[in-house]
Parts: C-alpha cells; sequence; structure tokens
C-alpha cells in the first residue's frame, strides 16, 4: 500500500504527518511512504530526519499587503500553485499513491486538489481551531476533513463530513512520567521548573520580555527556568545576557538555543509559557501540562488565539496578549500560579480533559476506512 503526505511551512504542520507515518510502517512495514513538501521549508530537513523521502514543490504564500511589492508576490505564487499542480501529477503518476493526507500547509492545495481530481482518496487534518485558507479552499473537493476540536465542525460548510480525531503527538511524549523526567534531569523533587519556548525559530518580543525577566529572578530564587530562544535570535539574546545576567545558571536558570530533548523538559514540567500552535497544544493536552499562553500576533486569521480561547475556556489555560505585559507581570502571574497548587492541578486537569491520547490511531483508522 502506498501513502502520500503532503504538509509544510511550520513543525506544527510537519509533526502530525510524521506521527502518522510512523504508526502505518508500524502496522504495515511493507507500506511505501513519500512526502510532498514547499521547495526550501523546514519540512525539507525535518522529513528526512525520520527516514522518509520528500519531493520538493515550488510553493509560496500569500502575501495580504497591498504594495506593488505583494501584488508581484501573489502573481508569482499563482503561478507556482500551476507549476507545483504540474509537478503533482508527475508525482501521482510515477509512485500511484492509494491515498493522499493533508496536514496542513500552503502545499497541501496543489497536492490534494489534484489528487481528488484523479480519484485518488484524500483526507486532510486541520489541527487549528478554525480552518486556515488552504482547508478552505479543499473544503468540498476532498473525502474527508479531520479536525483537533469538537468546537471546529461548526466552521466547515458541512459539518458531517467533518471527524474530530485530536491533533497526533509524537511518541516520545509517552515516554516520561513528571518524576522520571526530572530524575533524568537531575533536578530536586521540591524546585519548580518553568518552561518558557516561543518556536524553533524563537519571538523577539517574548525573547526580550524573558530577557528583561532573568535577571528579575536573582533576588529570590523560587524556581527553575528553561528558556529556548530560537535560532533566530540565539546570538543577540546571549549577547545582551552576558550584560544583564551573566551569572544566571548559578540561580536556576538553563538557556538554550534549541531544547532538543523537548518531551523530556516538558514532563519535568510545573508550568509552561509559549505560543498557541495547534501541534504545541496537543502535545500540552496529552501530558495535561499547565500553561500561559502568549498567542503569537503574526499569524493568518489570527488563529493562535482562538486555538488558545479554546483552552482557556476549559480551564487548563491563562492567555496573556503580546504588548499587554511586561517581564515584571509576567512573573508575578508566574509565581501565583505556582504559589497555588489547587489551581495549578485544576488546570491540568482541564488540559487532560481536552487531549485525544490515541489520535493517531484515530487518523489511522479514518485513512484505512476512506481507502
Amino acid at each position: 500500500m502506498r501513502f502520500l503526505f503532503t504538509c509544510g511551512g511550520t513543525a506544527g504542520h510537519v509533526n502530525p504527518a510524521v506521527a502518522v507515518a510512523g504508526r502505518l510502517r508500524e502496522l504495515m512495514p511493507d507500506c511505501e511512504i513519500l512526502f510532498a513538501g514547499a521547495e526550501g521549508k523546514m519540512e525539507m530537513q525535518l522529513v528526512p530526519r525520520e527516514g522518509y523521502e520528500i519531493r520538493p514543490l515550488p510553493v509560496t504564500n500569500i502575501s495580504r499587503g497591498h504594495s506593488a511589492e505583494a501584488l508581484l508576490h501573489n502573481i508569482k505564487t499563482l503561478e507556482n500553485v500551476a507549476v507545483s499542480m504540474h509537478q503533482t501529477d508527475r508525482i501521482l503518476r510515477e509512485f500511484k499513491p492509494d491515498v493522499v493526507i493533508g496536514t496542513g500547509g500552503y502545499v497541501c492545495y496543489p497536492v490534494l486538489r489534484q489528487a481528488a481530481k484523479r480519484h485518488i482518496p484524500t483526507l486532510v487534518h486541520e489541527s487549528n481551531a478554525v480552518p486556515g485558507l488552504t482547508t478552505k479552499l479543499l473544503d468540498g473537493h476532498i473525502d474527508r476533513i479531520m479536525v483537533g476540536f469538537e468546537e471546529s465542525r461548526a466552521h466547515y460548510k458541512d459539518p458531517e463530513r467533518v471527524v474530530v480525531t485530536g491533533t497526533p503527538v509524537r511518541g516520545e511524549f509517552a515516554k516520561y512520567t513528571k518524576e522520571t523526567a526530572r530524575e533524568q534531569l537531575g533536578l530536586p523533587k521540591d524546585e519548580p521548573l518553568v518552561v518558557s519556548v516561543w518556536g524553533s525559530l524563537g519571538a523577539g518580543h517574548m525573547n526580550g520580555v524573558i530577557g528583561e525577566m532573568i535577571p528579575l529572578l536573582r533576588e529570590t530564587r523560587d524556581f527553575r527556568l528553561v528558556h529556548s530562544i530560537g535560532s533566530g535570535y540565539y546570538k543577540d539574546f546571549m549577547a545582551r545576557l552576558r550584560e544583564t545576567a551573566p551569572d544566571c545558571a548559578e540561580y536556576g536558570v538553563d538557556v538554550r538555543e534549541y531544547i532538543y530533548d523537548m518531551p523530556r523538559v516538558m514532563a519535568a514540567a510545573d508550568l509552561i509559557l509559549c505560543r498557541a500552535g495547534a501541534s504545541t497544544l496537543a502535545e500540552l493536552t496529552y501530558i495535561g501540562k499547565p500553561v500561559v499562553l502568549v498567542p503569537s500576533p503574526n499569524v493568518t486569521n489570527n488563529h493562535q488565539e482562538k486555538n488558545a480561547r479554546v483552552l482557556e475556556k476549559a480551564g487548563g489555560a491563562k492567555v496573556l496578549l503580546e504588548g499587554e505585559f511586561d517581564a515584571a507581570s509576567l512573573l508575578e502571574t508566574v509565581r501565583g500560579l505556582l504559589g497555588d497548587p489547587e489551581q495549578l492541578k485544576a488546570m491540568s486537569r482541564a488540559m487532560a480533559g481536552l487531549g485525544v491520547p490515541n489520535a493517531t490511531d484515530r487518523i489511522v483508522e479514518e485513512i484505512l476506512e476512506l481507502i
């Protein structure tokens, strides 16, 4: 059996596809799996690391600006769609997939649209609470839409065709308990751990806030902090830190460019500070972890805040909007939560209640049933 996956742009689109592909490979060791991604995007590195072949397509985003440059960019994007569709036809002819699965990103449109025209079974998984542009364009053309939240079904033309599966997470998140993770990291049992992470590339504003918060921890060491800077801001952040808090490691601050052992570090944490990307939220609900969410204001259709509000409404998250707080008030929020163990437990229960532990298997079932 042959499975063609398409995904791209962010790790939040790639990781669910990799999780499902891995489960299919476990169930059917002889199956063939191929990926299609956007040329030059992170999937071209992430997917091969997992042992899968990926074919590049010349896909670019849509600019919502009104300048001449934005217009020219969008004309080029339309040209790229036509080229991508032509190249997708060649992939479909050569690979002959039994089914095509998309998990988000602009690259899904040409691949799934061409597969549907050839009457190949097609599915798309939308992990955000509201559908993105690509999913909206595909609605009505593909066989099945899968979503992460029950609330999401109302946003589609035909809610009865929409299946709530949850969002898959990598198997590594099932490997650790809080106790085993803390033991492996060498952390004391009685010292709270806060993890601050703002995406693989980082976020300038939030790095600035955390950079100002770190020196404030010197006076009262009441928790440990692991902060992931992100590759885009590492050099500048470290240069500032050498001036403001060169001794921060002495009072429990661990600053990293990237957290490579994220499942273990998240499992060990008492509280997470992060963005509200759908894949990250799926991981946090899977492990039932309390969270302070600061949605990115730089995403299409403000979907991160909409994701965050679902968790806030359920009682699992506290939502802060970027620009409406500073380092001191963020620190006050963190200390307030850590100082209220009962609230943290309630948040943990609420997060776990939103999780779908068997999301990967649910999606696999949908794929096989459709075939």
